[in-house]
């Protein structure tokens, strides 16, 4: 295929020039080197260095191409099941600091998206902001109702750049999934449509609105955990208004010890409330990193040594556990309190997509020796994250593809387990799990349960009861008439029987023509049967082709 051609690269030629020059640069590009362009040649004549790991230049080649392929990295960071963990750990350093932009050119943007003068709108607003991420920027202002807030606002031009990178990146993966089979194994069309999606939706600050608008209904009776407020009249697609927290953020774990906080019991509260989204909620923040937790101080009058709310910051990226992955993960821990190897094998194959060369022996021998290994251990003292990581080693090792639903989940149990840990050492988010394992399996075949999937199929049922009377009827009726048919309908095995038709014919036509020659059946030329010799030419002839055939399917 002419590359050229396609649009969107005519569109971005430039920037397309750009993107491969820098995989090139990093040695990264060598599955492009037969791709028709003129400006290739000079391109790979790059050399990359080889003091750096094959992982570290991906990290600097990503850096280096900008917003879009860091968020992509920072994706692929949380997929070790698919990229591996070394590749993963080296991704997760990858940060997307950006310059703000100017102060008047931000107002501008806010002002166009709602609707108003910044004085209309707010009571005081600083221009400079505090924090600039790669999509927005973050501006301390006050509503005129005197509340403090901060206003998050994209980066002007931001969602073009980003487009224009997405249309590049996804003509890369589809060359890189014809060309190179070392790269298709990863799937990088099904990776980049599946982060086209999720960048897309970060793309959009009202998603954000709207999550933080759920966490707070969800959590509004509980005492001592706060979301932010979000203010919707003062805020777009590309504008977030909410309110503003002050206090001492996880990542600060010094100024942490010195408020006097008792820190493990800080560490079970947290991870208690992220495994209570998790597995009662089924919607949970996604992103449970220190920066993203704060320990507010008590409106009350104190020293400034009394902090007792949580507050969860940033509500941008969130998971979702509907009602089949809750199913399949109910029985991956039932299977887990048991140590049933078969069941867990079971629960992974359902819940992944796996190869067409699937060796399931191998797979529960391997899922036994962790449970063997891991077996011995105290909830106390369980390495949930060792554990996670090495069922990710595992699904790796046996080519089995997670849906990037389950790919997040994994990486937040770990991340969380990282996070509780940073501030008490001994803490482990096992002990949190291990009641909801043993309420699944309580509940499983619980009579409450059993009703209500009755009730959810009733629909089903009534259909089929009316239906299958008057099937029967016409059934009985065909079968007393002679005219019962069964009709089978085989897919794609005209190619195999033609192959094994033609297989044969040539095995038939060179034993026969051998045996014209061995008995000089005549015409002969010089002692040789003519027609036994012209038969096993063209049984030579035939079974070439059909080899050939057989070997460009690659079916063997």
């Amino acid at each position: 295929m002419d590359l050229m051609v396609v649009p969107q690269l005519v569109r971005n030629a430039d920037r397309f020039r750009h993107v491969v020059a820098v995989l090139a640069k990093h040695g990264l590009a060598d599955w492009l080197s037969a791709s028709p362009m003129p400006w290739l040649g000079r391109v790979f004549g790059v050399k990359a260095s080889e003091t750096l790991t094959t992982e570290q230049h991906i990290r600097l080649a990503l850096t280096e191409l900008g917003t879009t392929f860091i968020k992509l990295g920072q994706i692929l960071s949380t997929r070790p099941d698919l990229v591996g963990k070394q590749l993963a750990d080296e991704l997760s350093q990858l940060r997307s600091d950006t310059p703000p932009d100017d102060p008047a050119v931000a107002m501008a943007l806010i002002e166009s998206e709602l609707g108003g003068s910044i004085a209309k709108l707010y009571a005081s607003f600083e221009p400079i902001a505090f924090a600039s991420a790669s999509i927005g920027q973050v501006h301390r202002a006050t509503t005129h109702a005197g509340q403090s807030v901060v206003v998050k606002v994209q980066h002007v031009g931001i969602e073009e750049v980003i487009t224009n990178d997405l249309e590049i990146m996804h003509t890369l993966a589809g060359i890189a999934e014809r060309q190179s089979p070392g790269l298709a194994q990863y799937r990088p069309l099904q990776t980049v449509l599946e982060f086209q999606k999720t960048l897309l939706q970060e793309l959009d600050f009202g998603r954000e609105l709207h999550n933080m608008q759920r966490f707070r209904k969800t959590f509004a009776d509980e005492a001592g955990i706060r979301f932010a407020e979000p203010f919707p009249e003062l805020s777009s697609r590309r504008v977030l208004t909410m309110e503003r927290f002050e206090g001492i953020s996880l990542s600060e774990k010094s100024k942490l010890v010195e408020s006097g906080l008792d820190l493990d019991s800080l560490a079970r509260r947290g991870a208690n409330l992220f495994v209570r989204m998790i597995f009662r909620d089924g919607f949970y923040h996604a992103d449970p990193h220190p920066g993203n937790l704060m320990v507010l101080r008590d409106r009350l009058p104190a020293d400034g040594r009394n902090l007792t709310e949580l507050a969860i910051l940033d509500c941008g990226m969130v998971g979702r556990i509907d009602d089949t992955l809750r199913e399949d993960l109910e029985l991956g821990l039932i299977a887990a309190v048991r140590h049933d190897a078969v069941k867990i094998t079971e629960a992974v194959a359902r819940i992944g997509n796996v190869p067409s060369d699937y060796d399931r022996p191998a797979m529960k021998v391997a899922i036994q020796d962790l449970l063997d290994d891991y077996s011995t251990q105290s909830l106390k003292d369980f390495d949930l994250s060792g554990c996670l990581n090495a069922v990710v080693r595992i699904i790796q090792d046996n080519k089995i593809y997670l849906p990037a639903k389950v790919a997040m989940l994994i990486k937040v149990l770990i991340m969380l387990e990282g996070t509780a840990q940073q501030l008490c050492p001994h803490f482990s988010v096992a002990e949190l799990i291990e009641p909801y394992g043993r309420k699944a399996l309580r509940n499983r075949f619980a009579a409450k349960r059993l009703l209500g999937r009755l009730k959810a199929n009733i629909e089903d049922w009534e259909h089929f009861l009316t239906i299958l009377p008057r099937d029967t009827a016409d059934i009985l009726r065909n079968l007393k008439q002679g005219k019962f048919d069964v009709h089978l309908q085989h897919r794609r095995l005209e190619p195999v029987v033609n192959r094994l038709v033609m297989g044969i014919l040539t095995a038939a036509l060179f034993m026969g023509s051998a045996a014209l020659c061995s008995n000089q059946v005549r015409p002969t030329l010089l002692g040789f049967s003519v027609p036994g010799f012209v038969g096993c030419g063209v049984a030579v002839v035939m079974g070439f082709r059909i080899t050939l055939a057989i070997r460009r399917t690659g079916q063997r």
